[in-house]
């Protein structure tokens, strides 16, 4: 009974703090360097000493144009909606030291495709490209209850870093007047070009032996204001002079939800429903939030299969927007005051995206 209290307790704390920041944070499109636990479905043999590798795949669409929570429809009838298609590859590997400790390495690989009529003179659509290794994260990982005895439940906490292994300034052709090489737009840029730091719990607790519940919160500070890549943004609107540089962006992930398993005698199979938020905030936990970024984020409902053996497990899950807000940058806040308008800009998001993958215990 203790450990449900004070699995309730921090969970809803974390709840509380994200809740009470909704309105004030979100994403367009979140890069792959968020938690390398997702401890809904940990695996039968998760806590003894050895290795774990860990394979998965991420790809989504994103169309839909947002101003706040309302979609501009007009886009896609007009036909010039900017069209971004996006796959991560991501490798990840745990080093589990005893029933407490542990630390991760994750390396992501993203392939990116954008296309878009106004990056490229406006008359004609054409598409940029960008591929290559992320931004590496390394964390180190701290069970708070012996994890060979806390069979009821457990939580996970976690620190760690966020390295700027991922180019921040790829360019891909832009065809203008004349075609010429550019930076690619942020949301498909490898990596945001700064060193950030990360926390993240995870929790798990049984009702029975069949069901139970899971949860995992994550946090990315970037304290580094701009990374000096350039957006051409300036080019668009003399209002969007200060957008010339784009910025280093913290970003946040929370989810939480039920499963239920059916156990063989060596093999498990678990149908879980969850939801989700995920986004980049407008202002950054430290240092400051100047420069271009694309705040907002998005509500998921999240089902998802997970299929185990001892030393193997198979996941999959596609989270299927509910609700997508794109919220006032610092630029529309500011030009908001200058105008005396409201004044937002606008992005687009996906319907869903699709995350597969698997796990191996060495």
């Amino acid at each position: 009974m203790k450990l449900f209290i004070k699995f309730l307790f921090i969970t809803t704390f974390y709840l509380l703090i994200t809740y009470t920041n909704v309105n004030a944070q979100g994403c367009v499109a979140i890069k792959s360097n968020g938690p390398l636990s997702n401890m809904e479905h940990p695996m039968q043999d998760s806590s003894s000493k050895g290795w774990q590798l860990t394979i998965g795949y991420r790809y989504f669409k994103s169309f839909r144009h947002f101003k706040g929570t309302d979609e501009q429809k007009q886009r896609l009838v007009i036909g010039n909606e900017v069209i971004n298609h996006q796959s991560t590859i991501d490798l990840g590997i745990t080093k589990i030291f005893n029933q407490y400790w542990s630390v991760s390495l994750g390396v992501p690989y993203l392939i990116n495709t954008r296309s878009s009529l106004y990056e490229h003179g406006g008359k004609e659509r054409h598409s940029s490209y960008s591929h290559g290794i992320g931004d590496m994260r390394i964390v180190a990982n701290r069970w708070l209850f012996n994890s060979h005895t806390a069979t009821r439940g457990n939580i996970q906490v976690g620190l760690g870093v966020k390295l700027p292994t991922g180019n921040d300034n790829y360019m891909s052709k832009f065809y203008n007047v004349t075609p010429e090489m550019r930076p690619v737009d942020q949301s498909i840029q490898l990596g945001d070009g700064g060193l950030g730091i990360i926390a993240e719990a995870n929790g798990f607790l049984n009702f029975s032996s069949s069901f139970s519940g899971y949860t995992n919160l994550y946090y990315m500070a970037n304290p580094r204001n701009t990374n000096g890549t350039r957006t051409y943004r300036e080019v668009l609107s003399a209002a969007l002079a200060n957008e010339a540089i784009s910025s280093v962006p913290d970003q946040y992930l929370a989810r939480i939800g039920v499963n239920y398993t059916f156990s063989g005698a060596l093999n498990a199979l678990t149908l879980s429903a969850g939801g989700r938020i995920e986004g980049i905030p407008v202002h950054d936990l430290i240092g400051k939030s100047s420069a271009f970024r694309r705040p907002g984020y998005i509500i998921s409902a999240e089902p998802s299969l997970n299929y185990s053996l001892k030393r193997v497990n198979i996941f999959a899950n596609v989270p299927i927007a509910l609700k997508r807000n794109r919220t006032q940058s610092v630029t529309d806040k500011e030009n908001s005051i200058k105008t005396g308008t409201y004044v937002i800009g606008d992005a687009a998001f996906a319907d869903y995206s699709i995350n597969i993958g698997a796990s191996f215990k060495f």
